[in-house]
């Protein structure tokens, strides 16, 4: 036998012997070698390494070949190095992998495709791409394997610019034509979003495979392309490729995403009539196709049928039953499933805790939590970012904020859940920070987290941080998302830039309701209620759906704005929608006729309420307390106890001003009382400032700044400044004094607290403090608020101001208004002087600049108002006793209905009297 032909005999007894018993036969084999004096070459171990591949653990031999090459000077050798750099780098042994790369004393396309492709199979797509660029510096051509390994490399790192350049690499090669290159940049492009170049690419193509098809209807089914991803599907069938379980797991989710059961049961018979085999990957689609379509009942018998050890099934059921909020069921399968010994993964805990949140148990939701750490999931990016969400839904902030430190990796679904839940929770500035902690940690924000930063933006009107985020959004490639751009057009609305939110608003190629509704709302809680109801009335034009929050946000602008007459035709419309039976949208109407002085209609929308919440009693409660009616407030108040709701802060500021309005002094104090002994409310500042409105009205005003100076908290400028309007009306000005000297060091700048005291100094006499306060005024540039009315006359606004000379139709007014005085006269009116100016400086002005602009509207109002319409009157000071009494006076000569609005209440004047019983 020849040298030559015992050394082919050898290499084939050593590649047999490998893939039998290697442990012994190697060194056997190499004790062979050089018993006929031959060294061990490079064939010899490649062979030895091409035995290893595939073949369970071999690590040890691998090793031993790779040190029996060193040793025989083959350490560079080109054929035995691209086989270590394949074995390495396929079981992730880059660094390995490399070392060997760098060793090798030449190399060819088959080492660098080994190379690039390691590095791609382990996820490094910028040393992938910098191997490839040294490549290319090397003067190595590229060939279609090589270009297809880096761009795979590249659609794995989401290195999607560089992986256009290697695209233009690719046309300059004219390999467009390859079909595994094609394969590489749809994947590319699916991977980046953007089906539009995949299809093109797609189109290109001479020759597609069945990875192309698969690719392209896995792409369009895991974005919820179903549709297309199924027209994707007739286009394999037509070019006469079989689908493989991979096609048709890939359709089945495709179906699942657009809700075609009838044809995933068609596939679902194709699986069974081609007898495919059902691993894994098959039996979870379709049990997830049954369970997005709503067939739980099929589901549960693919899942009985299916391999119960596959933990993916189970979780899929969780999901089911989860989809339905059937938290009991869930529990039980999560039971049977340890039951069995299967043991969770990091995706069993989010299925059932996304139940717990939905179904609001959040106490099994922290037993859950519980168990998950017991199980070792303490950590888990998935797990941890559903318990976030679970908390911070829930207002348990403090629990989501340990978790999210605790995260040894923190992803952006975690940074993004805490960041909704500040939002959510009315803690604006803590989302902005923790947004701005997730971008310093190096986590790039989502669409979800954009809008919500947007949201927190709007929350508080950070207008400056808003435009940053407005930039991030271009950045980040979501100037297409619709959910951020309806947050940037609400926080623009609230922050009073109406032209740049009616621009992004119209920028919107397809709104949404949620749009509409974000301009609405963001106008009117900028106070742009005109502006609000113009966006309402154009979205009716525009054929939008109204919903209850478009209804909600109209009616509280007019509510606003008191303007009955909108009020009534948008009330209209919502019972022609059947929103009126909305609790939320009934709320908003209680509220609007509450405003607008029309209490009977606030109280008929009551009682016709099907389901009342807190809210509802809230504003019927205090609407009643704002138009005189005290003890109907107070009746309410405990039918709301009698039905089984729990009062809050909202309902005793309701009920105290209600006292107050009515004289119920020691009545008030009891329910000041009741709010910590009865129901463990602790008082604001508000709640105190009623129970001094309610001693001071009565005169108490001793017992009033005892009260103040026993307060547990200190006292604000509200209740500084009721105190000294008590002491103004019942000519207190020893206790106004004092109560002056708080207010103007909390509120030097409030023209209110001058003007308070420089009028309680003018009703005692004492003319030199009045003029003292006048002068300070006028020394720190402090302007007195003039008194002004509003009247609505046949849809226009007209105001008047004290002695008014304005308005077109002065003279007839003043002229009806002197003729009017005569006719009051004659029963008993007289008008009262001025206790505000000494007798010099009455004889010295005109007798027109002593009336009143409610007068003044009063008068308009009689003149062009039909005698069936009420005159609904609006002032922005309190009134004063000449003009309530004249007003009584003239309800009764007129036989008219006036109903006035002032900066406290409302007051009803008909036939001669005032709803609040003279006590205001």
């Amino acid at each position: 036998m020849t040298r030559r032909e015992v050394a082919t005999s050898l290499h084939r007894s050593l590649a047999r012997f490998f893939v039998h018993d290697y442990p012994e036969k190697f060194h056997s084999l190499v004790a062979d070698k050089a018993s006929h004096h031959r060294a061990l070459g490079s064939t010899d171990l490649a062979c030895a390494l091409q035995a290893c591949r595939g073949r369970g653990n071999r690590w040890p031999l691998v090793l031993e070949i790779h040190a029996t090459s060193v040793v025989h000077g083959l350490g560079a050798d080109r054929l035995i190095g691209n086989l270590l750099i394949d074995l390495y780098a396929k079981n992730g042994l880059v660094w390995q992998a490399r070392q060997v790369f760098k060793e090798l004393s030449a190399r060819d396309h088959v080492s660098w495709v080994a190379m690039l492709s390691g590095y791609a199979q382990n996820g490094l797509g910028k040393e992938a791409f910098r191997l490839y660029s040294q490549m290319h510096w090397s003067a190595v051509v590229p060939t279609p394997y090589v270009l297809s390994s880096v761009l795979s490399a590249c659609t794995k790192g989401k290195l999607f610019a560089q992986g256009w350049m290697i695209h233009a690499q690719v046309y300059k090669q004219a390999f467009c034509s390859e079909t595994f290159v094609g394969n590489a940049l749809i994947a590319l492009y699916l991977g980046y979003g953007s089906f539009k170049l995949a299809e093109r690419v797609f189109c290109d193509m001479l020759f597609c495979d069945r990875v192309t098809f698969n690719t392209l209807i896995s792409g369009h089914a895991q974005c919820g392309y179903g549709e297309r991803a199924l027209q994707i599907f007739d286009e394999m069938q037509l070019s006469g490729l079989r689908p493989d379980c991979v096609t048709v797991a890939s359709l089945l989710a495709a179906c699942a995403s657009v809700g075609d059961l009838q044809k995933g049961k068609q596939l679902h018979s194709y699986l069974l009539k081609a007898g495919m085999s059902f691993d894994y990957i098959t039996e979870g689609s379709l049990l997830d196709l049954y369970v997005k379509c709503g067939d739980i009942e099929t589901a549960h018998d693919i899942f009985n049928l299916g391999d119960r050890t596959n933990v993916v099934l189970w979780n899929l059921m969780l999901v089911a039953y989860g989809q339905i909020s059937d938290l009991a069921k869930s529990f039980e399968i999560f039971c049977q499933m340890q039951a069995t010994g299967i043991r969770p993964n990091q995706f069993t805990y989010p299925c059932i805790l996304r139940t717990c949140i939905c179904s609001g148990q959040i106490e099994l939701g922290e037993q859950i939590h519980s168990l998950s750490i017991k199980n070792g999931f303490e950590s888990d990016m998935y797990v941890s970012g559903v318990l976030i969400d679970m908390y911070s839904k829930y207002g348990y902030l403090d629990k989501a904020r340990k978790i999210l430190e605790m995260l040894d990796k923190k992803d952006v679904v975690s940074w993004t859940s805490m960041i909704a839940g500040y939002v959510q929770h009315d803690f604006c500035e803590e989302a902005l920070a923790t947004f701005k902690e997730m971008q310093d940690y190096g986590v790039w924000p989502d669409n979800i987290g954009l809008a919500s930063a947007s949201s927190a933006c709007a929350g508080i009107k950070a207008m400056r941080q808003g435009l940053q985020i407005h930039a991030r959004v271009y950045v980040s490639g979501y100037a297409a998302d619709i959910s951020i751009w309806n947050t940037l057009v609400n926080l623009y609305a609230r922050c009073g830039s109406s032209e740049e939110a009616f621009s992004l608003f119209r920028a919107i190629e397809h709104k949404d309701e949620i749009s509409w509704n974000g301009l609405i709302s963001g106008f009117g809680q900028s106070r742009l209620y005109e502006q609000a109801l113009m966006v309402f009335m154009q979205m009716g034009q525009a054929g939008a759906k109204y919903n209850v929050f478009t209804f909600v946000s109209s009616i509280s602008a007019l509510a606003n704005l008191a303007d009955i007459k909108q009020g009534k035709q948008v009330h209209g419309r919502a019972v022609k929608t059947g929103h009126t039976s909305e609790t939320e949208v009934a709320n908003a109407l209680i509220s609007l006729y509450g405003k607008c002085g029309s209490i009977e209609d606030a109280k008929m929308i009551f009682s016709e309420m099907s389901l009342r919440n807190e809210v509802s009693w809230n504003t019927i409660i205090t609407s009643c307390s704002q138009h005189g009616r005290g003890v109907e407030a107070l009746d309410l108040f405990d039918q709301m106890k009698q039905e089984g709701l729990k009062p809050n802060d909202v309902t005793f500021i309701g009920v105290l001003a209600a006292c107050s309005h009515v004289g119920l002094v020691e009545e008030g104090l009891s329910y000041f009382k009741s709010m910590s002994n009865v129901y463990g409310l602790n008082p604001t500042p508000d709640h105190f400032a009623c129970v001094v409105d309610i001693l001071g009205r009565a005169g108490q005003l001793d017992r009033a700044r005892r009260f103040v100076d026993e307060m547990p908290i200190t006292a604000d400028a509200m209740v500084w400044r009721t105190l000294l309007s008590a002491c103004k009306v019942h000519k207190n000005i020893e206790i106004g004094e004092i109560a002056a000297k708080h207010l103007l060091d909390l509120e030097p700048h409030d023209s209110a607290s001058y003007v308070l005291l420089s009028n309680a100094y003018a009703v005692t006499g004492k003319w030199a403090n009045r003029d003292q306060v006048r002068k300070m005024m006028k020394n720190r540039g402090i302007r007195k608020e003039p008194g002004q009315s509003w009247i609505e006359v046949k849809n226009a606004v007209h105001a008047f101001f004290v002695g008014d000379r304005l308005h077109p139709l002065s003279d007839q007014i003043y002229k009806f208004l002197f003729e009017l005085n005569d006719r009051l006269a004659k029963i008993g009116y007289k008008q009262e002087k001025p206790n505000l100016f000494h007798e010099k400086e009455q004889e010295q002005k005109d007798p027109t600049a002593f009336v009143h602009s409610e007068k003044l509207a009063v008068a308009f109002g009689l003149m062009t108002l039909p005698p069936c319409i009420p005159l609904r009157v609006i002032k922005n000071l309190r009134v004063c006793d000449d003009c309530h009494s004249w007003m009584k006076f003239t309800s009764e000569v007129t036989r008219r209905e006036i109903v006035l609005r002032d900066v406290y209440r409302f007051h009803h004047f008909n036939s001669g009297s005032c709803s609040c019983g003279d006590y205001w």
